[in-house]
Parts: structure tokens; sequence; C-alpha cells
């Protein structure tokens, strides 16, 4: 239904009817390229952007390597995986709040990391989807103080159910080993993302670099 089409870096998708653009209409689309994008989640509706720039691609692969490296370095001191476990990398999944495309890349790097969980199959399944659907809660929450919660409730209630899962099955000890697990879980998240990733929120606007990039909210 959709046909793409690349124009100085950037992917716009179009409708199969719009193939035939007449130069008149082409010009449009070439003065929205010299605009530039737009990063307003009004106007791109947040992560489901219509266009998606080469910019933003490597951007997303950056905080997917950047993910990676930080759970590798966590997993040193024995905090990435298991019960008791607090992800420095966690710091990066309130990004979504400010970069949609922070989405894709928060879920490939915790994909990536889970690999060599110690927990096999259940981490890489539901950790990476536990992290991919914070992240889109993250993204479309109204403030950086709310856009930290979505990872800390996410990760207890699934990691700690699937920790739970894993020690004990759906046995009578599921319960309690759910409360300990979420809780243990919760708490390390809480480190994670409201107070390295609120620090990082209250930094990101204030970079140079970075001002014209970030969401309006």
């Amino acid at each position: 239904f959709f046909a793409c089409v690349l124009e100085s870096g950037v992917l716009y998708y179009l409708p199969t009817g719009a193939i035939s653009l007449s130069k008149r209409s082409w010009r449009g689309v070439r003065s929205m390229n010299r605009m530039g994008p737009s990063f307003s989640k009004q106007k791109n509706g947040g992560f489901f952007m219509s266009k998606w720039s080469t910019r933003q691609i490597a951007t997303a692969a950056i905080i997917a390597a950047l993910y990676t490296v930080m759970s590798l370095l966590s997993s040193i001191f024995g905090l990435t995986y298991g019960p008791i476990q607090c992800r420095f990398s966690e710091a990066l999944t309130v990004l979504p709040f400010f970069l949609p495309e922070a989405v894709p890349g928060l879920f490939v790097g915790c994909l990536v990391t889970n690999l060599m969980s110690t927990v096999g199959p259940l981490d890489i399944i539901f950790g990476s989807m536990a992290t991919l659907l914070a992240a889109l809660w993250t993204a479309k929450m109204p403030n950086k103080f709310l856009a930290t919660l979505p990872p800390v409730i996410c990760n207890a209630v699934i990691i700690g159910a699937m920790i739970a899962w894993y020690e004990g099955g759906f046995s009578a000890q599921f319960p309690a080993l759910f409360a300990y697990n979420a809780l243990t879980v919760g708490i390390g998240e809480a480190i994670a993302c409201c107070v390295l990733g609120l620090l990082l929120l209250e930094v990101m606007p204030r970079i140079p670099a970075l001002r014209g990039r970030l969401a309006v909210r």
C-alpha cells in the first residue's frame, strides 16, 4: 500500500497511488526536505513518524550500542541479570521522551544484551518486550518526571514475574517469589531511571548540539 522515496537522506512513505508525482508535487516533497525534519510530537506523532532521516537512524544505532556496552559494564558487578539488578543502561530508557528514534535503539540494545542472559530465551523474549513497551509508553508521557516511571513499572511487573516463574514455576510459591523479584527489580530500575535517567533529561536540553533535535513537549 505504500512506496518509499529516498530524497537527500530522508525516507518518505507515499501511497502507491501517488507514485506518479507531477513535477509540481515532487517540488513540494523537496521543499519539505529543505525545511528539515520536525521533532514535534504533535506534527510527527511521536515514534510513528512518517519519515526517518539518516541522522535519526544513526542515533538509534548509537543508542543500541550504548545500551549494550553499559549493560555489559553492569554485568561486571553482577547487576545486569537476576533478581537483584541495576543496569546502568536503564538510565537510557527515558530517552524516548525527547528522541522517538530511541525506541528501536533501546529495543535492539536490550535484545543484544539479553542474548547473554543467564535466564536464557525467557529474558530474550520477555525482557526485550518489557523494554520496548516501556519505551513506547515513555514516548507518550506528558512530562519528564512521569517519563521515568514506565521502565520501572514494566520491568518490575514483567521481569519480576519472569524470574518468579523461572525460579519456581506457577507453584504455591509464585506469589511470594513475584513480590520479592518485582520489588528488587523495581528498586534497581528506580535508581537507574528516577535518579540517573531524570538527571539525563535535565541535562539534555542544555546541550547545544541537541537543540532543535528534541521533541517539543
